[in-house]
């Protein structure tokens, strides 16, 4: 267990939109996967910050139920969004944050962020501990993708538009870091998506991907689900992605694995095929190569 007086962890603010008006500029891409994309590259986010080990915890900001419900799967604290804008969003959340750890420092994070990597949220995170106030530019140097202050500090997000200039005026410190790519390639609009998945996409959001770019090609992808249902006489059911998709698989797919039964809840493997499953095993078992 981390002793906060000696080395304190950070608390990471992420802010989700409701799915309905979450990632517009995707629209005509996404299609009717755009909710679900949406859930998808806030959970690899998400993820990704709970596996950084310089971060003690994640504070979701949200106001829409089916998100609120993938993301706490994962292990964030969720609480509900004030509807009073996107700063006053992450001001919400710090100060819960601070309520359950005052002595630890408070970040903001971006929710689309599908590339994300551990290591190099440390790298950010490290850079950021270093100063009282700092943030770091997203890709075009326009907008801005973390913000962070020390512990004790005022906490003062200036997200939307232009917020590198906005950040910059306001006193904050810009983290100049090689290496940290992943942290600053959001995601808004096709480009965008493209340049994130050259980095190299999370699982949860490949899926959604596969299933946009590729819906009659053959592309194998392996994702962890949770089993909604299961038919044992004919050996087939559903399981929800962790972005709350539904996908059924047939006996095939249940007969391809080693187990015998499922139950409801279960952790499983998956073995995707667009969006067709054909293979499915408990989540401690390997998948085939």
């Amino acid at each position: 267990m981390r002793a906060a007086a000696e080395n304190p962890g950070w608390s990471i603010v992420v802010p989700v939109k409701t799915l309905v008006i979450a990632k517009s500029r995707l629209a005509d891409l996404a299609g009717p996967h755009r909710a679900a994309f949406a859930v998808a590259v806030a959970g690899d986010t998400v993820a990704a910050a709970l596996a950084c080990p310089a971060v003690a915890r994640v504070v979701v900001v949200t106001g829409d139920a089916i998100a609120a419900e993938a993301l706490g799967r994962l292990g964030a604290d969720v609480v509900d969004d004030p509807q009073a804008g996107l700063n006053a969003a992450l001001r919400h959340g710090a100060a819960h944050a601070v309520r359950l750890a005052p002595g630890d420092p408070v970040a903001a994070l971006q929710a689309d962020l599908p590339a994300l990597r551990p290591a190099e949220l440390a790298t950010v995170l490290a850079a950021a501990g270093e100063t009282e106030e700092s943030f770091l530019p997203d890709a075009a140097e326009i907008g801005t993708t973390f913000y962070g202050v020390r512990a004790g500090l005022p906490f003062r997000p200036r997200f939307g538009g232009e917020s590198r200039a906005r950040h910059l005026a306001g006193g904050a410190k810009e983290l100049v870091l090689p290496g940290v790519a992943s942290v600053r390639r959001d995601v808004d609009t096709p480009a965008d998506l493209a340049d994130a998945a050259g980095l190299g996409l999370g699982p949860r959001s490949s899926a959604v991907v596969a299933r946009m770019w590729n819906p009659g090609e053959a592309t194998l992808i392996d994702v962890q689900a949770t089993v909604r249902s299961f038919d044992p006489n004919t050996r087939s059911g559903s399981v929800f992605l962790d972005d709350g998709t539904e996908l059924l698989f047939d006996a095939a797919a249940f007969d391809a694995g080693p187990l015998r039964l499922l139950r409801s809840g279960q952790r499983v493997n998956i073995a995707l095929d667009g969006d067709r499953i054909t293979y499915v095993t408990l989540s401690t078992f390997p998948l085939p190569d």
